[in-house]
């Protein structure tokens, strides 16, 4: 599994009036900090470039691009969303994680056996899962706490997971 380049900083969730302006979910901890890395791409290749940013809650904001000009473009960007390089974001400090420098790594338990990789991490509400693609070919579920992952060595790509007895007890089955 390839390492992601590109981090989703905003998604935009709906046009907002009639002269292109767009209303964001950022996924930044301030909506303000959308258009301090350079412009933001789509996966297909597209950039826009921030020219006015209000925000307008904790997570979202109402975004004016330099590409975008009418109501019937700003629309058309709906479900859109919206990256920088990594590169250009400042290293994570302390305990914080990108999802992107996470993607990808991995996972070990704490024998040192392989497990999988971290496929994707995802958020129900009660706080970031990490899912693990088995190499069994199943998907592991796992909050992502410290007690579940108490190494995280992104600079050579691995994870240390403390397994769940239930998946310890499958593999001991079969």
């Amino acid at each position: 599994m390839s390492r992601p380049r590109d981090v989703l900083m905003a998604a935009v969730i709906g046009a907002h009036g009639l002269k292109g302006e767009v209303k964001v979910k950022a996924f930044t901890v301030d909506p303000e900090t959308l258009g301090a890395y350079g412009p933001l791409s789509t996966k297909d290749g597209r950039r826009f470039t921030i020219e006015a940013l209000r925000p307008i809650g904790d997570d979202e904001a109402i975004v004016a691009f330099a590409e975008v000009k009418d109501r019937n473009a700003s629309e058309a960007l709906k479900g859109t969303e919206l990256y920088v390089p990594r590169e250009k974001l400042p290293e994570a400090k302390g305990d914080e994680f990108y999802h992107a420098d996470l993607i990808g790594l991995e996972a070990f338990d704490k024998d040192g056996r392989r497990i999988g990789a971290v496929e994707s991490i995802q958020n129900y509400g009660a706080g970031d899962v990490l899912v693990i693609a088995a190499d069994e070919g199943e998907e592991i579920l796992l909050a992502f706490t410290k007690d579940n992952v108490p190494d995280i060595d992104i600079a050579n790509s691995r994870i240390i997971v403390a397994v769940p007895d239930e998946i310890d007890a499958g593999d001991e089955e079969q």
